[in-house]
C-alpha cells in the first residue's frame, strides 16, 4: 500500500516538473485506479498483488465513489460560474462579475432559488438600514457579506462599551466613534464589492421620505416607537417595503410591512404606541446578547427573498421568536380599515 502511494505521489510531482496539465495527470492516475479495480475483480482472493494493495476491492469502490461525487461537485460548480458569468454580461443585466466575486458568492449561485440572476438583483440592490444597533448590526453585516450592493446606515449614536455585549459589528477599539463609521469600517473589511453610505444623524421627518427615495427597501432597527411610526410613514409614502424587527428581553418579532403589495403597513397593527412602562427599551428591560443577531439575521434573509424574489417574505405575518423556551410561532396579520397612514 506504501508503495502504491509512493507511485501516485511519483506520478503526480514528475507530471508537474515535466509541464502536463492538471487535467493530463488526472487521467492518468485514473487509469492506475482503473488497472488496480481491474486487478482486484480478475485475480484470486490471496494472491500476492492483492495483498499488497489492500487485499480487498471494497475500499477502492469507496474511494472512486468519493472521487466521483468530488468531480460531479467541482463540475457542477463550474458549470454554474460559467453560467452566472453569461447571465451577468448579457444586455439585460450589463456588467460581469470578477471572477473573486463569482468565487465569493458560489454558494448563493448554486441556490436554485438565487442563482446568476438572483446574486445580480442582489449586487444591484440599494437597501437602507435604520439603526447600527442591536438588529442593525447583524442585518448590516449579513447585507454586505451577501454582496447587497448599496447599504445605507442611518444612525446617530455613538459606540459605547454596553453596546458590546451584543452589537458584534462594532469592536472596543472603536469605542465613541460614530456606529454609523464604525459600521462601515466592518463592512467594507468583511466585502470590498459593496458600497457603504452612512448616514450619523437621526431619522428626521424632513428628510426621511427623500432619503428613502434612493433606496429599494427599507430595514427598521430602531428601538423607540417614534421612529419606527416615521419609518413606517415615509416607508408607505414612498411605496418601499419594511422589514421591521422588534426586542424584549428573550423575545424577538418581525414582519414585512408593505401596502403596495397587499400587507398591512406598521400603523394598522400598532395604530398607537403603547403607555409609558407597557413597552420598555432593551436599556431598562434587558436583553439577551444572540438575541438581535438571531432577528436580524432573519431580517437580512427576508432583504435577500424580497429582492431576489425567492420563497415567501413574511408579508400579512408575524414571526415571533422566544429564545428562552426555543420556540416560534406565526401570527397573520390584515390591513385595518381607516388606517391613518395607509388608508387600508
Amino acid at each position: 500500500m506504501l508503495a502504491l502511494i509512493v507511485i501516485v505521489a511519483g506520478i503526480w510531482g514528475l507530471g508537474h516538473l515535466m509541464g502536463a496539465s492538471r487535467k493530463a495527470r488526472l487521467v492518468l492516475l485514473a487509469g492506475l485506479y482503473l488497472v488496480l479495480l481491474l486487478t482486484h475483480l480478475v485475480l484470486p482472493d490471496g494472491h500476492p498483488i492483492r495483498a499488497q494493495t489492500g487485499g480487498s476491492v471494497a475500499p477502492w469502490l469507496i474511494l472512486g465513489g468519493f472521487g466521483a461525487l468530488g468531480a460531479g461537485y467541482a463540475l457542477v460548480l463550474r458549470r454554474l460560474r460559467a453560467r452566472a458569468a453569461v447571465q451577468a454580461a448579457s444586455p439585460e443585466r450589463p456588467g460581469s462579475f470578477s471572477a473573486a466575486e463569482l468565487d465569493r458568492y458560489a454558494r448563493h449561485i448554486m441556490l436554485r432559488e438565487l442563482g446568476g440572476p438572483g446574486q445580480k438583483a442582489l449586487r444591484e440592490a440599494r437597501v437602507l438600514v435604520i439603526g447600527a444597533g442591536g438588529l442593525g448590526a447583524p442585518a448590516l453585516q449579513y447585507l454586505a457579506a451577501a454582496g447587497v450592493g448599496t447599504i445605507g446606515v442611518i444612525d446617530g449614536d455613538t459606540v459605547e462599551n454596553s453596546n458590546l455585549q451584543r452589537q458584534i459589528i462594532h469592536s472596543d477599539a472603536r469605542i465613541g466613534m460614530p456606529k454609523v463609521f464604525s459600521a462601515q469600517a466592518a463592512m467594507e473589511a468583511l466585502n470590498p464589492f459593496v458600497t457603504v453610505r452612512p448616514y450619523h444623524r437621526r431619522l428626521d421627518a424632513e428628510t426621511a421620505e427623500a432619503l428613502f427615495a434612493d433606496y429599494d427597501l427599507i430595514l427598521d432597527g430602531t428601538d423607540n416607537f417614534a421612529t419606527r411610526y416615521l419609518a413606517n410613514d415615509a416607508a408607505v409614502a414612498m411605496g418601499k417595503p419594511l422589514i421591521s424587527g422588534a426586542l424584549s428581553q428573550w423575545e424577538g418579532q418581525i414582519s414585512v410591512f408593505a401596502p403596495a403589495r397587499g400587507a398591512p403597513c406598521y400603523r394598522c397593527i400598532f395604530p398607537e404606541a403603547p403607555a409609558a412602562g407597557l413597552a420598555p427599551s432593551c436599556a431598562e428591560a434587558g436583553v439577551l446578547g444572540p438575541l438581535p443577531g438571531v432577528i436580524g439575521a432573519m431580517m437580512a434573509v427576508e432583504a435577500v427573498k424580497l429582492i431576489a424574489g425567492a420563497g415567501q417574505p413574511l408579508l400579512g405575518e408575524m414571526l415571533i421568536y422566544d429564545a428562552l423556551w426555543g420556540e416560534t410561532r406565526k401570527i397573520a396579520l390584515k390591513r385595518r380599515t381607516g388606517c391613518a397612514t395607509c388608508g387600508g
